[in-house]
């Protein structure tokens, strides 16, 4: 079998996007295509649209990602969750504690002071209807008493938990061969390192996962992907930048059948909700995935970037309608005040959160659970 060709611009990287690890001997080497194959080796057959990947990480057997199972079993994680979402979500529990303890510190319980914490809990965008709903509970039976800022606080974060519990529910994957997953968002949101993670966390349960490079407007996204896929052991589904993206998903799809692949994960390229060209698009990838499957894509997963606030609603709603989006991925709660548009979402969408995060890394995505966002946000150390 001849040399394999390294990639361009992945050879030159030193570590993973989003980590501050630097390779293992057998990651650092590019990812690779090779021109012919050999009896009993996994080499790329000529004109074949997925890479090889000639090393692999430890497996470990697994049934399901849940918040226990998530950290990556690769890494040094210099902190644990807990630690990493209370200090992601510091500027929401900041913002909402201090407005909170600086209210009820003047004058025992009133309507007005129940009207006053509505108010502040509407500025941390956890919507009205939430925000009326909370500051009701605070109110019940504490009218003309003292009440003191941790009250509140775990006040709000019962309430907050029961509207989440409903929602917070692992990414399971089903019967279907290959559970094809769909990652959808805006530019910038994170679907990279959400599908680096999940790569990682596939192949250590020993399942055989494909990656489809779907951003296709991007040369370094679709360098990215196949960083990920040397890393995770993953074949990676690629074509040169501006090829059409609805194509490859069908090619990427084929060959996941045609391989027996457990898992494929295709990336799509960010995309405003109200570019209705852009938005077609998005339709057409799941209208050609169908063709091969009718029940393809098997989940869609919408990653949300929380500084976006408000406009994060309005993404919801209109990636929903184009793509059928059946889970949710917050990430960057660590950049904004207002993270509680995730409650106001799970009120009013009513899809599954599957995961947040709040950093840039990988170890700073983790499975969502309600009890400690609740506790987090409201300022519960």
């Amino acid at each position: 079998m001849r040399a394999c060709a390294a990639g361009r611009s992945a050879a030159r990287r030193t570590s993973p996007p989003g980590s501050g690890r630097p390779w293992g001997p057998c990651a650092r080497q590019a990812p690779r295509v090779c021109s012919g194959s050999a009896s009993g080796r996994r080499g790329r057959a000529a004109g074949s649209p997925y890479l090889p990947v000639s090393c692999h990480l430890p497996r470990f057997a697994g049934t399901g990602i849940t918040a226990a199972t998530m950290n990556d079993s690769t890494s040094e994680v210099p902190r644990g969750w807990w630690q990493r979402l209370t200090g992601g979500l510091k500027r929401t529990s900041s913002a909402l504690g201090g407005a909170l303890a600086d209210l009820v510190s003047k004058r025992k319980l009133d309507a007005a002071m129940v009207e006053e914490i509505e108010e502040v809990l509407i500025r941390a965008d956890l919507g009205v209807e939430t925000a009326a709903g909370i500051a009701a509970a605070v109110g019940e039976g504490r009218y003309d008493k003292a009440i003191s800022a941790d009250e509140v606080k775990a006040v709000v974060a019962g309430e907050v938990e029961k509207i989440l519990l409903p929602f917070a529910k692992p990414l399971e994957i089903g019967a279907a061969k290959p559970f094809a997953i769909l990652v959808v968002g805006v530019n910038g949101s994170g679907k990279t390192t959400l599908i680096g993670k999940l790569a990682s966390k596939f192949s250590a349960e020993r399942r055989k996962v494909m990656l489809a490079a779907g951003d296709t407007f991007r040369a370094a996204a679709i360098d990215q992907l196949k960083i990920w896929g040397t890393r995770t052991g993953a074949k990676v589904v690629a074509r040169e930048p501006g090829a059409d993206a609805a194509g490859l998903a069908f090619d990427a799809l084929t060959a996941a059948k045609a391989e027996g692949a457990d898992v494929l994960i295709v990336d799509t390229a960010g995309r405003l909700q109200n570019r209705a060209e852009l938005m077609d698009e998005l339709h057409k990838i799941v209208r050609v995935m169908k063709k091969v499957d009718p029940e393809a894509p098997h989940a869609v997963l919408l990653v949300l970037d929380a500084t976006v606030g408000q406009n994060a609603l309005s993404q919801v709603e209109m990636f929903g309608k184009t793509a059928g989006v059946t889970g949710l991925v917050m990430t960057k709660l660590d950049g904004t005040a207002r993270g509680g548009i995730l409650v106001a979402i799970a009120r009013k969408f009513k899809l599954p959160i599957h995961f947040i995060g709040v950093g840039e890394g990988v170890d700073d995505l983790a499975p969502f659970e309600a009890k400690d966002f609740a506790r987090a946000i409201a300022g519960i150390e």
